[in-house]
């Protein structure tokens, strides 16, 4: 089944980040939006079908952080631009730290 998840994970608090909101652009087309639930992780896919293309989620980690009582995080919005080929499912985790990030195509 092709879809899209993603989570996120705060290494800067040892836990997953909830209310995180993560928003999917194809070009300037908003395509879906979501938020991270208690386990980090997207309630539902982001989608069930990517037609191949140029792609870019937007995780909303300032907010985040700022509610975590982080008085002022040096990242504010994260962009990741990632390729979809045909047929393929993609999991694209996000771990983070007020300061810095890492993700990766996951499983």
């Amino acid at each position: 089944m092709e879809r899209l998840t993603t989570h996120v994970l705060d290494t800067a608090h040892g836990k997953p980040a909830a209310g995180v909101g993560v928003s999917l652009f194809q070009g300037d087309r908003l395509v879906s939006r979501s938020a991270t639930n208690a386990d980090g992780r997207c309630p539902e896919p982001l989608a069930l079908k990517l037609p191949p293309g140029v792609y870019r989620i937007e995780f909303a980690v300032g907010d985040y952080f700022r509610q975590q009582g982080v008085e002022s995080p040096f990242l504010d919005c994260v962009p990741v631009q990632f390729t979809a080929a045909a047929g393929q499912s993609y999991h694209v985790p996000l771990v983070c730290t007020p300061w810095s990030y890492s993700t990766y195509r996951g499983s």
